[in-house]
């Protein structure tokens, strides 16, 4: 075993704290990762709270890893001491099933294991911790190379904010002639203009705030709407292609559809609290579409990260000592964050 050092929640809506354990011996096939940064997601906060769902405790929260390996085991082809690499949301998954086979591992028909608050089903049975620690241990099959061309601190919440906006704009095909509009400018948000852009979309940004207008152009969107302006929403009705749906909080899903051509799609990667609701008619008349959109896969997720390195894009990132953990989650909150923080784990 090697001996880790984290911060952990030791019970549902604990302050985290600092948290002596272990992690797996390297095996074979698995690689030892130096974790130097760790981006913060809203979903470590409502695990933290059980807000989805029980969690299991104590909880080392982070899915957004990046470090250097350290140590490969004996049958590792793909990586080698001193090469940076990261880790996202997923820890594993069957590798038998169709989904696996055809790179979808977050579809996983078997049930994916999280990298944190999960159970390693597939090897020991045993709870996974996440990258709220100073190393961590990986199958090679779901560690992801990074590129020395890019801040790796900004990198971080590529392994969730970035492939979770990633992953729906390609499989839709978002692109060149096609009008993208991104609601929330947030974590995702912000990542989801950013690709939008440089698929060749026209990107607009609905948002309840008119505070958020300059930080919307600055990023590059061409258009900026208040979606609290009757007039400014009705300017827009049946325009756009597709509407990348980032919101967590609830929110009205039938005036959105409305801003949708025939054959529109909005797809869902927010959780709102209340879920989905949606008149028929909303739908029907436009031959519109709800989707939704988990995380990408790990083929995927390497894709997004080389697609960034030539692209030179990154998360707008708050770099955070982790002493201030709690202080970045009630900011974090209150939407006071350009675009993401990243924990400094020299911190820890």
């Amino acid at each position: 075993m090697i001996a880790a050092k984290g911060y952990a929640a030791l019970k549902v809506h604990d302050q985290l704290a600092p948290w002596p354990f272990e992690r797996r011996a390297v095996g074979a096939h698995d690689v030892q990762i130096e974790i130097l940064y760790c981006g913060v997601c809203h979903s470590d906060l409502a695990q933290i709270n059980d807000e989805w769902f029980p969690g299991i405790f104590p909880m080392v929260p982070g899915h957004e890893i990046v470090g250097r390996v350290v140590a490969v085991g004996d049958q590792v082809k793909g990586f080698k001491p001193g090469d940076l690499a990261g880790v996202g949301t997923l820890a594993g998954s069957c590798g038998k099933c169709s989904r696996c086979r055809e790179g979808q591992e977050q579809y996983c028909a078997e049930g994916v294991v999280p990298t944190y608050n999960g159970l390693d089903k597939f090897r020991d049975n045993l709870p996974t911790y996440g990258g709220y620690s100073d190393t961590i241990v990986a199958d090679e099959s779901f560690a992801v190379h990074i590129s020395e061309k890019l801040s790796l601190a900004a990198v971080a919440p590529l392994l969730c904010a970035g492939i979770t906006t990633y992953s729906p704009l390609k499989h839709w095909k978002v692109g060149k002639g096609h009008k993208l509009a991104v609601l929330g400018l947030g974590g995702l948000g912000h990542m989801a203009v950013k690709f939008g852009l440089a698929l060749g979309a026209e990107v607009t940004v609905l948002s309840t705030s008119p505070k958020k207008e300059s930080d919307a152009k600055e990023l590059g969107a061409h258009h900026f709407v208040v979606t609290t302006d009757p007039a400014q929403v009705a300017a827009v009705s049946d325009s756009f292609d597709f509407i990348l749906d980032t919101v967590a909080a609830p929110h009205d899903f039938d005036l959105y559809l409305s801003l949708l051509k025939v054959d529109g799609v909005h797809i869902c990667v927010g959780v709102p609290p209340e879920g989905i609701h949606v008149k028929a008619f909303s739908l029907l008349a436009g031959r519109k579409a709800i989707a939704g959109s988990a995380t990408g896969g790990i083929k995927e997720t390497q894709e997004m990260l080389d697609f960034c390195a030539a692209h030179n894009i990154v998360a707008d990132i708050e770099l955070i000592d982790i002493k201030d953990i709690h202080t970045a989650y009630e900011r974090m909150l209150k939407g006071d964050v350009r675009y993401r923080f990243v924990i400094d784990m020299a911190t820890l």
